[in-house]
């Protein structure tokens, strides 16, 4: 008796063709700029003539220059005030917006607005806020009870001003994840503990939090390469100033390759601002124990 073959298709992975426009993608418009800039690093180049080779001499500088000292120790200390000023912020907001009240979903859009707009259009928004003659800084100074108004003027209201302009960006992402996150947590978990005792705050700590570590891991990591790259807010909202208060390392990259024309060096400071940002996300990750964590999802 013949055998009937099946013509049905076999369920199985995508071929490689599917992972072709991917890859070219990411070869010219990522690992090629990428490797052009890490040449250009060891050259002297001013954007017109031919670069010349200079060998290690860019990379020499970077650790004898005291501007970028600075950067490099306003930039950590962004990323730490980001981190430790937005993480609690937005991990609250996502627990309160993932509740299935029609007033929560409103008020959740509304707060997403401002990661719509553009960056650029932002800060020029905020810096008319900010201004001392014409914005609302005179009536913010009274409010906090400030010396002057020109909060701008200052370097710790200019690194305010950035810290909180930046948060108020970005703060409804990381919102959004940690909402995402809370409603993958099985319901079944708080009806256990609700009828053991357990009230609002001991569920947000025994359930809410460990269930949320991998969400949390996630966040942090985007949150600390965001705040490392941080750029368009501090142009055109300080412009590095007052004197190199906000001149932190992506500003001080522009700086050097737009204003003093020394590409070369500025293309060492954008191949050492990539080796850390990596670094720090390649840690965080080895240090949270993310590689090796499962679904905390029931029955998985």
């Amino acid at each position: 008796m013949k055998q009937r073959t099946s013509t049905k298709p076999r369920a199985g992975r995508p071929g490689i063709a599917w992972a072709v426009p991917g890859v070219l993608f990411f070869v010219f418009f990522a690992a090629a700029p990428m490797a052009i800039v890490a040449y250009l690093s060891f050259t002297d180049w001013d954007g017109l003539s031919n670069p010349s080779w200079t060998g290690l001499d860019n990379w020499s500088k970077l650790w004898e220059d005291d501007s970028m000292r600075n950067a490099v120790w306003l930039s950590l200390l962004l990323t730490a005030f980001t981190w430790l000023t937005q993480t609690p912020v937005t991990l609250l907001l996502g627990v309160w917006a993932a509740g299935r009240q029609r007033n929560r979903a409103v008020l959740s859009a509304i707060f997403f607005l401002p990661l719509l707009a553009s960056s650029v259009a932002l800060a020029l928004l905020w810096r008319t806020i900010f201004d001392p003659n014409f914005g609302l800084a005179p009536d913010i100074a009274d409010l906090f009870n400030l010396d002057s108004a020109d909060l701008l003027g200052t370097p710790r209201g200019a690194f305010a001003a950035i810290l909180f302009v930046t948060g108020w960006q970005f703060v409804p992402f990381h919102m959004l994840i940690y909402q995402g996150g809370v409603r993958q947590i099985p319901r079944s978990f708080y009806d256990a503990a609700a009828m053991d005792g357990a009230g609002t705050i001991r569920q947000f700590f025994h359930i809410t939090l460990p269930q949320l570590r991998n969400t949390i891991v996630t966040s942090t990591v985007l949150m600390v390469v965001g705040a490392l790259t941080y750029f368009d807010t501090v142009l055109i909202l300080t412009r590095g100033g007052p004197g190199d208060s906000t001149e932190i390392v992506p500003f001080l990259m522009y700086d050097t390759g737009f204003q003093a024309f020394d590409l070369g060096y500025a293309s060492a400071i954008a191949c050492a601002l990539v080796a850390v940002a990596t670094a720090a996300s390649l840690l965080l990750v080895r240090l949270t124990g993310f590689t090796r964590m499962r679904s905390t999802r029931e029955g998985l």
